[in-house]
């Protein structure tokens, strides 16, 4: 028993290190829905779900590029390349993340808030990055936590900010009855996050100089995305019924005085994660 111990210590210290960035983000999404907070046990449910996410996901992928792999493709040729890191990565993954959100969250009652729509999708895309982050450490050793801390996790989360703006948008847009543009909204926030995933997986991928240039491109939208957007949903946050919905929508759309919006303490519900995520804000 004895001899055990540093064993399970360290693989304590390697799991707790690939999924430490994921905490971090949850936090700070988390943090960032000021109205009113989700139930505990609905976001662990979306996080579990994003577990169940990349291994419903990792077993499609396999069977997709075996298919790929009998077409007369080179496997270092842009386009094998552009088609595993888009169609077999990016609309898997994102497929599998929408599929077991919308599932998990759309008629739950606590889904009355367009920023639960970003809140959702971000647990659930994080979920799905620790655990595929754990793998990568165990296989190729704590050397790549740096880099997927920097750039993969925060990937994952950038293209759940854009799906998720897009799935709160709908449930606004069902509320009203509007029920073709709420599928739209759907549709459209699952494809753009699928290309951003499919292109940033290439440029990854072809580690060519210009592949390179527009990977930091990406990588710059990407934070974009977490740190901009995300506060600008947060501060235009509406529940889903009671207001005229405005059908012409762009995720990237300033709010006035963004930095100024404050939020009723009447309107803020005290949760039992509180007093934790006050401590990492």
């Amino acid at each position: 028993m004895f001899l055990l111990f540093p064993v399970v210590s360290f693989l304590f210290v390697y799991v707790f290190l690939a999924i430490l960035p994921a905490i971090y983000f949850m936090i700070r999404i988390y943090r960032q829905d000021r109205i009113e907070k989700e139930p505990r046990d609905l976001l662990i449910r979306l996080i579990i779900m994003g577990v169940l996410a990349g291994a419903l996901a990792g077993a499609i992928e396999s069977v997709l590029i075996r298919v790929l792999n009998m077409t007369p493709l080179t496997p270092d040729g842009f386009l094998y390349v552009f088609i595993e890191a888009v169609f077999c990565v990016g609309f898997v993954e994102e497929g599998t993340k929408y599929f077991l959100t919308k599932k998990t969250t759309w008629n739950h009652p606590a889904f009355n808030y367009q920023f639960d729509g970003v809140v959702y999708c971000v647990f659930t895309s994080l979920g799905f990055a620790a655990i595929e982050n754990v793998g990568y450490t165990f296989a190729y050793g704590p050397g790549v936590l740096l880099s997927r801390a920097l750039l993969s996790i925060p990937g994952h989360m950038s293209f759940a900010v854009i799906m998720g703006t897009y799935y709160g948008r709908a449930k606004v847009a069902e509320s009203y009855g509007h029920f073709d543009e709420a599928k739209s909204f759907r549709i459209t926030g699952y494809v753009l996050a699928s290309i951003l995933h499919g292109l940033y997986d290439t440029c990854a991928m072809l580690n060519t100089n210009l592949s390179m240039i527009c990977f930091i491109l990406i990588v710059i939208c990407v934070y974009l995305l977490i740190y901009r957007v995300t506060r600008i949903q947060a501060a235009a946050d509406k529940p889903v019924a009671g207001e005229t919905v405005d059908m012409t929508f762009n995720p990237f759309e300033d709010v006035e005085n963004v930095d100024a919006v404050e939020v009723s303490s009447e309107a803020h519900k005290p949760h039992p994660l509180q007093d934790l995520m006050d401590k990492y804000d």
